[in-house]
């Protein structure tokens, strides 16, 4: 049964967006402390706060509530937008559960929003909200502000027991059961003093500016995976899976070379991909995915990437969300079979992922949009008094995988948001 919490308002809405012309200040530096929103990459993209409307949905028809949702908030909305570009106009932003069923999917609907897109910036601002709020740069040296020493736990699984799950799964996949599992763990940190959002995620998108640099209700981080993009009816997809761990000098290069010629990594990719792609076949025409995956290079790690692309079909009513629900969890979040890695997961990881490996991005009155996945991330818990917080990091684990190896695979990806933590 599908359950939510919605705060509706009544009556009509007014959303007016103004252009402001090629402004440059750093978009993330525009947010307040709290209730940041955001979705950036290379400087552009989408930063908003305030909240004029919000969802919290689960159960079976979770994203379907969420579409008819948006869709009566939009055709109840009076909207001003001289500019008809993705994400200007009305934009909710949405973070959703790994299981859409049993988790809680979020979805808010800002007050401000700040956008850029080719160098053109512009304000929307829905209601009554203080627009001139919205173009007030926020001090970098305040949302730099020291959060003093940082005191790690484990989380669900401590090390080896996580790696015990992990030879577990290798066993399984032995036996028959499945052909891949992603598992994830969790790490605690507490920090001396609050932490700013804002802080982390200026240095997210300083170290990371090829990734998506994203904020929904306390959960933020750096993502290199991009689920779906909807323009008009163009779908976009970047797949990742198969990873290695970069090193110095010539060791970096051999450890390039090698990731490029795994056979275990590419059989990994190729579940991935093949599981997004097939979900897509029904609602697109001329889909193209290459023949081979690339080599992305991330200051942490690489992974093999494949860039998908289509074109949504012109009799497929689908929207993104709808899209979004068809594709998720793909093997890179999951595994494959979809539905025994997803039972095997709930098996072996001993927690809750909640948002995490969920799609996260946004969405306008228009039906553009962008979903990525909640990797590199972490949730803002709120406990000690806003000093902690929950990292997560998972790997796709196939034949051949090695527990120890796989471990050092999630500190790898750990020290890509536990850098935005350290002074």
């Amino acid at each position: 049964m599908t359950t939510a919490a919605v705060s509706t308002t009544a009556g009509k809405a007014a959303v007016t967006t103004t252009p402001l012309g090629a402004r440059r200040t750093p978009l993330l530096t525009l947010l307040p402390r709290d209730g940041a929103l955001a979705w950036v990459r290379r400087g552009e993209g989408l930063v908003a706060w305030g909240e004029a409307d919000r969802l919290e949905v689960s159960g079976p028809g979770a994203l379907a509530e969420a579409t008819a949702w948006w869709a009566d908030r939009c055709a109840r909305t009076v909207i001003d937008d001289p500019l008809g570009v993705p994400g200007s106009g009305p934009v909710v932003f949405g973070s959703i559960a790994f299981d859409t069923v049993a988790g809680t999917s979020v979805f808010v609907v800002p007050e401000v929003v700040v956008g850029r897109r080719d160098g053109q910036t512009w304000v929307t601002v829905t209601g009554d909200a203080d627009d001139h709020h919205a173009v007030v740069e926020t001090s970098p040296q305040h949302a730099a502000t020291s959060i003093g020493r940082l005191a790690y736990a484990d989380g669900a699984l401590d090390p080896m027991a996580w790696c015990g799950a992990v030879a577990t799964a290798v066993a399984r996949i032995g036996a028959g059961e499945l052909d891949k599992v992603v598992l994830a763990r969790d790490l605690l940190v507490t920090a001396d003093r609050p932490l700013d959002p804002r802080r982390l995620l200026l240095r997210l998108a300083e170290r990371f500016p090829d990734t998506w640099t994203f904020a929904v209700d306390g959960l933020l981080g750096a993502t290199p995976e991009l689920l779906l993009r909807r323009t008009g009816r163009d779908i976009d997809s970047r797949v990742l899976a198969g990873t290695a761990p970069r090193g110095a000098g010539a060791e970096d290069d051999r450890l390039a070379a090698d990731l490029a010629a795994s056979a275990k990594d590419h059989a990994e990719h190729a579940y991935a991909v093949d599981s997004l792609a097939d979900a897509l076949r029904p609602h697109v025409d001329e889909l193209v995915v290459p023949d081979r995956p690339e080599v992305l290079t991330l200051p942490n790690v690489r992974h093999l990437a494949t860039d998908v692309r289509g074109r949504q079909r012109d009799d497929d009513a689908a929207g993104l969300l709808e899209l979004v629900g068809a594709v998720h969890p793909t093997a890179a979040v999951c595994g494959s079979p979809r539905a025994t890695a997803a039972r095997v997961i709930g098996e072996l990881e001993g927690m809750d992922r909640g948002r995490y490996a969920g799609p996260v991005g946004w969405l306008d009155s228009r039906g553009d949009g962008e979903f990525g996945l909640a990797l590199r991330c972490a949730e803002l818990t709120g406990a000690e008094g806003g000093r902690q917080a929950r990292l997560f990091a998972g790997c796709g684990i196939v034949a051949g995988s090695d527990p120890i190896a796989e471990l050092a695979e999630t500190q790898a990806k750990f020290a890509a948001f536990q850098a935005a933590l350290e002074d």
